[in-house]
């Protein structure tokens, strides 16, 4: 046992005596005396000659120990007279502990407590943006190490909340002014690192360090953990003593060729990609197998990030009914409040809670839809359970105090919102000029074009599909043109058309293979003087029976509002709103935003700093996006996953989209340019955006406008400031590695495509940047918060149908002549299928009560650059009086397709929003 004793020397030469001891097995010190005095940095062995640190945990502060060699008994003189130069740096840092849900882990506080006795603590060291350390080239000077302060001592709140601690740092002259700081968990247990704030820095004053990440003990780690001040620099202008960080920290979020065999633990920064190969369950089936998507011609797909789950192959069936804890790099994951509104809103659907039989049981107990009163049964009243599942729903759910949610006489269980089209006029969605409007206001605006010739053409290859040109005649529709011909008619912009034919006709046969039976489909329609939509003719289409060289065939309805030929045209819309339903939840939801946007996120962590202007413009926009996906491929677009069971293509779903992902062109992405593309807009220099709309009571376009343009000033005044020429954007080589990473391997299937921008110009820059911003944002949000105001009421937006149009003279036609209501809800609204749609639809259609808003950030100070903040609050300003303008337009009774017979204004576009199902609020990312 080694014997020293410590003599304390203060600035005011008082003298403090403590005696310290040495356990030569583990090597370990301990203090003798004033408890917690003195502890080491370093195992205590036999001192040789000059300086041995030491540290006061009173103080938090390294202490020089003066000595030529320790000897037992030596008295060893500690000096805390400073250095010249060196002076004492307070920072605050602030960060949340390990929790479970909304509440702090209470073990994991224990331990991290006993860790702290133990002399296991938070250590950070500052790094030096002006000076390097000679003994590492030209890595920056790194500062000594400094601990948070009171860990054992701060008060924390049972729930998980933000706690700020004290952290006391030695500075001098050499440091300068600190550019990044180290951080090393010694913890059991990770925690959220929010910031670090330091005051009165010498020679700056303020320096703010945003964090916002997950910190895992040291052990996890391969490399320290660095985090960087919220200063922005291009590569080429980063200061020397930080470039090496810069470039190591990217170096880690791309891992190694052992990152891409090993499974990645949860505690993993690795960002890499990897095709859609785990959709399936063949060890349930060869029902279950489902093709991998990427990575080939017949089955191209954006990427997706590699999680470490295993393959298609080898994948197993989901144990639980709900399991939202999926692996993404840590920080992709859910914030605790959403995890927890997640949990509670997946809660409220019985189909996450009963197994299929039991779910098929209540369904049986119901004895269908007999009409639409019993429908709207489940906004007043819900649906009572039998006592068994009444005890499924007690055995699945583990919290006494979430099973008090549910009241035990069964009454109330299925009780949902009354969706927003319903709301004022219940049978409002019937007419006519509804079903149109909701093709320029509804929840899938994005698909209606102008036709410029009839008979409506297909783009689809005649050797293999036959004629496909349309069956609607000039007889179908002429009598409705007020007096126009049909050339006319085109000419003047008055004829439009919903074409759900080619994209649907080729997997048409298949498709009905499954329960599902439907039809490809156009729609007619025409642009009246009241600015309106009046449907012409509806054309419902199935492959010829002889073979697909020979086309189809098919009949077209016209509207009708009498007797059984009325019911037959209300069966015509609903297999209209099919198609558009499918193609919404598929194509214009799923694969253009959730699965495009997936490869801009992985190749903006593995190619662009955080110090990097680009990646602080566009990082707010990717929020949740990846674990928004990777949740959706376990319950959502997997094998007989939600999707499968509720929408129209059945098991051919993602192979649908997959196959419209060919079509997919990113330029065309930019709402001017789709409007254009779809003949809804043309060019006009003198419109205040740059195009002229040819319906101008447009509510999806005419608001989208107003976004996109402020999205792309916003912009525009962001790349301008820091990429002065055409030049910096050629030369900036972390920008021009990402845009080369993200087309060649992100959606590596369409790399040799022309279209891509070249990357070489500044207004290039600020167009893809402007559709990233757009598609996370106004774009999903169009297409997705309306899902449950509009299609929570199944007859207005049904998703499958599962009998064909009934013919005359057989049983199905005469229940249509004597109960139409019952024929029609036989059809496409199947009650399974129906409540787990509904349940769905309505947890995707809600804002979690930490949602971030487009022109808004969750940290204040991500920059110090006072233009750049002034161009945001200019931002900000500007979205508040597009509302306010929205909201006008919205009580302008000219405009007639803003509200509609439903009395519904259209609110998808509102930037802001309050929690819940609001149908209206722009967040800034595919969030849900």
């Amino acid at each position: 046992m080694l014997h020293v004793l410590l003599k304390q020397l203060s600035p005011l030469s008082s003298v403090v005596v403590a005696a310290a001891t040495t356990n030569n097995r583990d090597r370990s010190t301990s203090v003798i005396g004033r408890p917690g005095l003195l502890q080491t940095t370093d195992p205590m062995k036999v001192f040789p000659a000059g300086v041995l640190c030491m540290t006061d945990v009173a103080r938090s502060q390294p202490l020089t120990v003066v000595s030529s060699a320790a000897k037992p008994s030596q008295t060893i003189n500690v000096d805390y007279r400073q250095k010249t130069g060196e002076k004492k740096l307070r920072g605050t840092v602030v960060l949340m502990k390990k929790n479970v849900l909304e509440l702090n882990d209470l073990k994991a506080s224990v331990l991290d407590r006993f860790d702290e006795l133990r002399g296991k603590r938070v250590l950070l060291q500052l790094i030096s943006s002006v000076n390097c350390d000679p003994e590492n080239g030209s890595q920056g000077k790194v500062g000594r190490p400094a601990y948070l302060e009171d860990w054992i001592t701060k008060i924390t709140s049972l729930t998980a909340e933000e706690t700020a601690f004290d952290v006391t740092f030695d500075w001098d002259e050499e440091i300068g002014v600190p550019g990044a700081f180290i951080i090393r968990n010694e913890h059991h247990n990770e925690f959220y690192l929010k910031s670090l704030t330091l005051e009165d820095v010498p020679g700056e004053g303020r320096v703010h360090f945003v964090c916002n990440s997950w910190v895992y003990p040291a052990e996890k780690y391969r490399k320290d953990r660095v985090f960087f001040a919220n200063k922005t620099y291009l590569s080429s202008d980063t200061p020397v003593p930080l470039q090496k960080f810069r470039e190591e920290e990217l170096k880690n979020l791309r891992g190694d060729d052992d990152d891409e065999k090993r499974e990645l633990q949860e505690w993993d920064r690795v960002y890499g990609y990897a095709y859609y190969d785990d959709l399936g369950k063949p060890c349930m089936g060869k029902e279950y197998a489902r093709p991998t998507l990427g990575g080939s011609s017949d089955f191209p797909y954006p990427r997706r990030v590699k999680i470490g789950r295993q393959t298609t192959e080898n994948a197993c069936p989901m144990m639980l009914p709900v399991n939202i804890f999926v692996y993404v790099p840590r920080d992709e994951r859910f914030g605790h409040l959403k995890t927890s509104d997640a949990i509670a809103y997946a809660l409220k659907s019985i189909s996450q809670l009963v197994k299929p039989d039991e779910l098929a049981t209540l369904v049986a107990s119901q004895n269908e839809f007999g009409s639409l009163k019993d429908v709207l049964k489940l906004y007043e009243g819900g649906i009572r359970l039998p006592e068994f599942l009444q005890k499924s729903v007690r055995d699945n759910i583990p919290l006494e105090t979430i099973k008090e949610l549910f009241r035990p006489d069964g009454e109330n269980f299925l009780k949902f919102p009354v969706p927003q089209v319903i709301k004022e006029d219940k049978s409002a969605w019937r007419a006519d000029e509804e079903f149109a409007r909701e093709m320029l206001a509804g929840i899938n605006p994005v698909t209606i074009r102008r036709l410029k010739e009839f008979p409506p053409a297909s783009k689809l290859d005649r050797k293999a599909h036959g004629d496909q040109t349309s069956l609607i005649t000039k007889e179908n529709i002429a009598h409705n043109l007020k007096g126009l011909s049909i050339d006319q008619a085109i000419d003047e912009n008055r004829l439009f058309i919903l074409d759900h034919h080619d994209s649907i006709m080729p997997y048409l046969k298949r498709i009905n293979t499954t329960s599902t039976k439907t039809y490809a489909s156009r729609t007619l329609l025409f642009l009246q003087d009241d600015g309106t939509l009046k449907p012409l003719a509806i054309e419902l289409s199935l492959p010829h029976p002889n073979g697909d060289q020979f086309g189809c065939t098919g009949k077209v309805y016209t509207p009708s509002s009498q007797g059984v030929e009325s019911s037959i045209w209300q069966l015509a819309k609903a297999y209209v709103a099919v198609n558009d339903t499918g193609y919404h939840q598929l194509i214009s939801h799923w694969l253009r935003t959730h699965a495009v946007m997936e490869p801009f996120i992985i190749a903006t962590n593995r190619q662009l700093s955080v110090l990097h202007p680009i990646y602080k413009l566009l990082h707010p926009h990717f929020r949740d996006n990846m674990n928004v996906n990777a949740l959706a491929r376990r319950v959502l677009i997997n094998a007989c996953g939600i999707i499968e069971k509720t929408v129209f293509p059945a098991k051919f779903s993602m192979e649908w989209s997959s196959a419209m992902y060919k079509n997919w062109v990113f330029p065309e992405q930019a709402l001017p340019a789709d409007l254009i593309k779809r003949g809804m807009a043309v060019e006009d220099s003198s419109s205040s955006h740059g195009v002229r709309l040819l319906i101008e009571d447009y509510p999806y376009a005419a608001d989208g406008l107003e976004i996109w343009s402020a999205i792309k000033t916003w912009v525009k005044d962001y790349c301008s400031f820091y990429y002065k020429t055409d030049e910096t954007v050629q030369k900036d080589s972390e920008l021009q590695s990402w845009w080369k990473e993200l087309h060649e391997e992100g959606h590596g299937d369409k790399k040799d495509e022309p279209w891509w921008p070249k990357m070489q110009t500044r207004e290039e820059l600020i167009e893809l940047c402007t559709i990233i911003i757009w598609i996370a944002s106004a774009y999903h949000a169009a297409i997705n918060f309306g899902q449950y105001p509009y299609g929570g009421y199944p007859p207005n937006r049904p998703s499958t149908s599962r009998r064909f149009m009934p013919e005359e003279g057989t049983p199905e036609y005469e229940e249509l002549k004597t109960n139409p209501e019952k024929a029609f809800l036989k059809t496409f609204a199947p009650e399974r299928q129906t409540l787990l749609g509904m349940a769905t639809i309505e947890i995707l259609s809600r804002h979690t009560v930490d949602e971030v808003y487009l022109g808004h950030r969750d940290a204040a100070e991500w920059t110090t650059d006072a233009d750049i903040l002034q161009a945001s609050k200019n931002f900000r300003k500007k979205l508040e009086e597009i509302e306010e303008c929205i909201k006008r337009k919205n009580k302008d009774k000219r405009l007639k397709n803003r509200s509609g017979p439903a009395k519904m204004p259209y609110t998808l576009l509102y930037p802001s929003s309050d929690p819940g199902i609001t149908g209206k609020g722009i967040p800034n990312s595919v969030s849900i």
